[in-house]
């Protein structure tokens, strides 16, 4: 029962913090014109990440896609705390940190959906995946 309730807290704070970054995305808000900027990809890359987070955040809550929204989450997530690590810095225009922060837990979030979900992967995909993800 615990594990049911854990994963689905994982899943909503995932979803919700993807979902609630989308309104600046789309809204070409000054920090994720800024940010995606600085990475060389305003403004298609910001409409891509936004959508591709909005994928996520709905295949999160698909028992079937849940694993795949969760890769797609993860994916997403590696690459923001990369740009963070390697180009934007963990503060971004004075945030404190926090967009680093919401990316890492989105990041934690999204490894536990995948792996309370692995199971669900299709036959076919899963024999390509290591033992200890199996």
């Amino acid at each position: 029962m615990k594990t049911s309730v854990l994963f689905w807290i994982a899943r909503i704070v995932a979803a919700v913090i993807l979902v609630q970054t989308l309104y600046f995305k789309f809204s070409a808000a000054p920090e994720s014109v800024f940010i995606f900027s600085t990475v060389g990809i305003e403004p298609w890359g910001r409409w891509l990440v936004g959508f591709l987070e909005l994928v996520a955040s709905v295949m999160l809550f698909i028992p079937a896609t849940i694993w795949l929204g969760s890769i797609l989450g993860i994916g997403l997530m590696v690459g923001a705390l990369g740009m963070h690590v390697t180009l934007l810095g963990i503060e971004v225009q004075g945030d404190g940190g926090q967009l680093f922060i919401y990316a890492l837990i989105v990041l934690i979030c999204t490894l536990y959906s995948f792996w309370k979900s692995r199971q669900t992967i299709p036959t076919v995909l899963r024999k390509f995946l290591p033992s200890f993800l199996q």
